[in-house]
């Protein structure tokens, strides 16, 4: 079919020269530096919104301890991100947050009123988790157990944070 073969030939013509008409030079390599990797390494505060947690980051702070993260965390979202649908359902009286390696434990004074499957919990779950991974970089935040011990009632957990986070 001698019509086909024209006709492919025509079709390939055309199209290579429309590519070429484009008025895009060809260029080299260009040299930017190192290729972006793995997740960022910063704190990052966990919020609560109608679409599950959203991590913020914590910019320009240098925590080195989890009671600090915790007291962050308790201040709530900053005001953009309050415009953007995030909160705080975290409400603890006294507390005071350890963490070894992957485990990390709240001691929190009184009772503990909220479920353990909800999203304040899973705020401070992930929260501290990663605020682990960064206080201890040779742990990675998947790995982290987060326990909490009310003075009255029973202990919930060990949690991790991917047990909070949608999708």
């Amino acid at each position: 079919m001698p019509g086909v073969k024209v006709r492919q030939g025509f079709v390939a013509a055309v199209l290579g020269a429309a590519l070429m008409g484009c008025g895009v030079q060809p260029t080299g390599v260009i040299g930017a530096g190192e290729p972006a990797s793995g997740l960022t390494r910063g704190i990052r505060l966990y919020y609560a919104s109608a679409a599950g947690l959203r991590g913020v980051p914590l910019i320009d702070v240098e925590v080195e301890d989890l009671n600090t993260v915790i007291k962050y965390l308790a201040q709530g979202p900053p005001p953009a991100e309050q415009r953007d649908g995030l909160t705080s359902l975290v409400q603890l009286g006294g507390y005071r947050a350890t963490g070894t390696g992957t485990r990390v434990t709240v001691r929190i004074d009184g009772a503990y009123t909220a479920t353990g499957r909800d999203q304040g919990t899973g705020q401070l779950v992930c929260t501290l988790a990663r605020a682990q991974s960064v206080i201890d970089p040779k742990v990675r935040t998947d790995d982290v157990e987060v326990t909490l011990r009310p003075s009255e009632g029973t202990a919930l957990g060990p949690y991790r944070c991917a047990e909070f986070l949608n999708g």
